[in-house]
C-alpha cells in the first residue's frame, strides 16, 4: 500500500512540476482549455466530442512537439474536451430540441418540455449537475477498477489469450455498435486491412502498397482518422446543407429561462443520479456499446421505478437526470478497457491512444500497472515504472477536469444560448480548413493531405452505408498490436500452427467470437429477408 501511495504522489507531482522540479501549470491550464472548448463544441449541433478531439490532436502535437513533457498537456486538453463536450451537448437539446451531440439525444425528451414550461434555467442546471456527478462517479470507478483489472489480466493472460481477447473485443464491438452488425464487422476488417499497408513487422519488405512508394512507411494515423471522422462528416454536411438550413430556420426563439435549481432539489436528485451513474458505468466498461444504450436503459429504468411515470416525456427533471448522469458516466468507464488492456472502447479512448503513440514514451495496457520497487541506483538515477507514474498523472488530470467542470462548466453554459444558431455553412468551411492544414503539417505535407482526402471518401461511403465508423477506426488502430501479439505467440510456441488452441481461455474467447460472427450473419439474413 505504501508503494501505491508513492506512485500516486509521483503522478500528482508530474502534473504540477516538470522534469527539472520547476513548478508548472501547463497541464492544468490545458485541461481548463479543453473543458471550455469542449462545452462550446458540444453546444453546436452537428459537432461532437470526437469531432473536437480529431481537430485538436494534430494542433496540440504541432504546438507541444514530441518531447516527454508534451504528453501531459496534450492528454490534459483531450480529457477536458471529452468531458466538456458531453456537458455542452445538453444546452441546445434543452433550449431548441436539437441535441448538440448524440449523447444528449434523449435529453430532449424532458429537457425541451421543461424549457417550454418556463424552466429552461432549471433544466440546464439539472443536466449540468447530473452530468458532472455521473462523470465524477465513473472516474472513481475507473481509478479503482483499471489497476485491479490490469493486474489480474497480466497474471492470467499470456500472448495467445491476449490475441484472442483483441479478436473477441473487435467482434463484440461490431455486434453492438450501429444497426448493421455484419456491416460493422466488415468495416472493422477493412480498417485492419488498411492498417497493414507498409513495411512488415519482420522488416523483410513492404506489403499492400500497390507499387506506390509513398505507402512504404504505412498510412499516417492522424490523417487517416481525421479523414474518416471529420472530413467525411464535412462531406455529409455539405450534401445535406439545404436540409440543415431549413432546420435552422425552424428553430424557435430562446425560451424563458425561469428560476434556478435549488440545493434542496439537488439533494433529492442524488439517489436517481447514483442509480443512473451506476448504469452508465457498467455499460461504459463494455467496449463499443456507448452512450445511447446507457441513456436509454437508464431512462427506462427511471421511468419504471418512478412514482409518477406518466410525467416522463412531459418535462420532468427525473428524465433529464437519468439521461445526463448515465451518458456522462460512460466517459470515465470507457477508459477502463484502454487503461487496463490497451483496447479502446470509444472514440475518446482512440484519440488518447493516438496521442501516446504519436508522442511516445508511454503505452496503455496491463503492464502500466506494475508496482515495481522505487529505488535510486548510482549512475542511473531513480528507477521506477514511469508508465505507472504517467497513468496516475492522467488520473490527476481527470480529477482536475471534474473540478473545472464543477466550477467553470455551469458558468460557461450560461453563455451558450446562441451557439446552437451558428449555421453549418459557416462552421464547416472553418473545420475543413483546420483539418486539411493539420493533416498537411502533422503527417508529411502532401502525403498527409492525400491520406486525409482518401480516408474522407472511405468515411463518407461508410456513413452513407449506415455503418458506424467506430469498428473501422478501432480495427485500424488495433491491427498492428494484434499482429505483434500473434507473431510473438507463434514464435513462443515453436511455430505451432494451432498455438491459439492450446490455451483453454483462448479457445473460449475464440468460441465466443465465432458465436458473435454467426449471430451477426443470421441477423443480416433475417434483415434482408424482412426487407424483401
Amino acid at each position: 500500500m505504501e508503494l501505491a501511495f508513492q506512485y500516486i504522489g509521483l503522478g500528482i507531482h508530474s502534473v504540477f512540476f516538470d522534469a527539472d522540479g520547476q513548478f508548472w501549470l501547463m497541464p492544468v491550464l490545458m485541461v481548463l482549455t479543453g473543458i471550455i472548448s469542449g462545452i462550446f463544441f458540444g453546444a453546436i449541433p452537428g459537432l461532437s466530442g470526437p469531432f473536437a478531439l480529431a481537430l485538436a490532436l494534430p494542433v496540440l502535437i504541432s504546438v507541444f512537439g514530441y518531447s516527454n513533457e508534451a504528453l501531459l498537456p496534450v492528454l490534459g486538453c483531450l480529457v477536458g474536451l471529452m468531458k466538456g463536450a458531453t456537458v455542452g451537448g445538453a444546452v441546445p437539446a434543452i433550449l431548441f430540441n436539437t441535441p448538440g451531440t448524440p449523447d444528449a439525444f434523449l435529453t430532449t425528451a424532458d429537457g425541451y418540455p421543461m424549457a417550454q414550461k418556463g424552466q429552461a434555467r432549471k433544466a440546464i442546471q439539472t443536466s449540468h449537475f447530473a452530468s458532472v456527478m455521473g462523470d465524477s462517479f465513473s472516474d472513481i470507478v475507473l481509478f479503482v477498477a483499471a489497476p485491479v483489472f490490469a493486474v489480474a489480466v497480466e497474471r492470467v493472460l499470456d500472448l495467445p489469450e491476449k490475441s484472442a481477447l483483441i479478436i473477441l473485443s473487435l467482434c463484440f464491438m461490431a455486434a453492438v455498435v450501429g444497426n448493421a452488425p455484419l456491416k460493422g464487422l466488415l468495416g472493422g476488417l477493412l480498417g485492419m486491412l488498411l492498417s497493414l499497408v507498409g513495411t512488415t513487422l519482420s522488416g523483410n519488405g513492404v506489403r499492400l502498397t500497390l507499387g506506390l512508394d509513398g505507402l512504404g512507411s504505412g498510412v499516417p494515423l492522424t490523417s487517416a482518422v481525421l479523414g474518416v471522422l471529420v472530413l467525411s462528416e464535412v462531406l455529409i454536411s455539405v450534401e445535406d446543407m439545404s436540409r440543415a438550413r431549413k432546420a435552422r430556420e425552424s428553430l424557435p426563439q430562446t425560451p424563458e429561462m425561469g428560476p434556478p435549481l435549488t440545493w434542496a432539489e439537488r439533494l433529492r436528485m442524488m439517489p436517481a443520479i447514483l442509480r443512473s451513474a451506476s448504469i452508465g458505468t457498467v455499460i461504459g466498461a463494455l467496449p463499443g456499446i456507448g452512450t445511447t444504450t446507457a441513456a436509454t436503459l437508464s431512462y427506462d429504468t427511471a421511468k419504471r421505478l418512478s412514482k409518477k411515470p406518466d410525467e416522463f416525456g412531459k418535462g420532468t427533471p427525473e428524465g433529464v437526470v437519468a439521461t445526463e448522469a448515465a451518458n456522462s458516466a460512460v466517459s470515465g468507464a470507457n477508459l477502463i478497457p484502454v487503461m487496463s488492456l490497451g483496447i479502446p472502447g470509444n472514440f475518446a479512448a482512440v484519440f488518447l491512444i493516438l496521442a501516446v503513440e504519436t508522442i511516445g514514451d508511454f503505452s496503455f495496457g496491463p503492464s502500466v500497472f506494475k508496482f515495481t520497487e522505487i529505488k535510486e541506483i548510482d549512475g542511473y538515477g531513480m528507477i521506477m515504472n514511469k508508465d505507472l507514474v504517467m497513468a496516475f498523472g492522467l488520473f490527476t488530470l481527470m480529477v482536475m477536469g471534474n473540478i473545472f467542470n464543477w466550477t467553470f462548466g455551469g458558468f460557461v453554459m450560461r453563455f451558450l444560448v446562441h451557439m446552437a444558431r451558428i449555421p453549418k455553412d459557416i462552421v464547416m468551411p472553418l473545420i475543413l480548413l483546420v483539418s486539411l492544414t493539420a493533416a498537411y503539417v502533422q503527417d508529411g505535407g502532401y502525403r498527409g493531405l492525400g491520406t486525409a482526402l482518401v480516408f474522407a471518401v472511405i468515411g463518407y461511403l461508410i456513413r452513407r452505408l449506415q455503418v458506424s465508423t467506430l469498428p473501422f477506426v478501432i480495427g485500424f488502430l488495433l491491427a498492428p498490436a494484434l499482429e505483434q501479439l500473434i507473431r510473438g505467440a507463434f514464435t513462443a510456441s515453436g511455430g505451432d500452427a494451432l498455438f491459439l488452441l492450446k490455451s483453454p481461455i483462448a479457445v473460449i474467447m475464440l468460441g465466443l467470437s465465432g458465436f458473435l460472427i454467426v449471430r451477426m450473419v443470421l441477423q443480416g439474413r433475417q434483415k434482408a429477408a424482412s426487407q424483401s
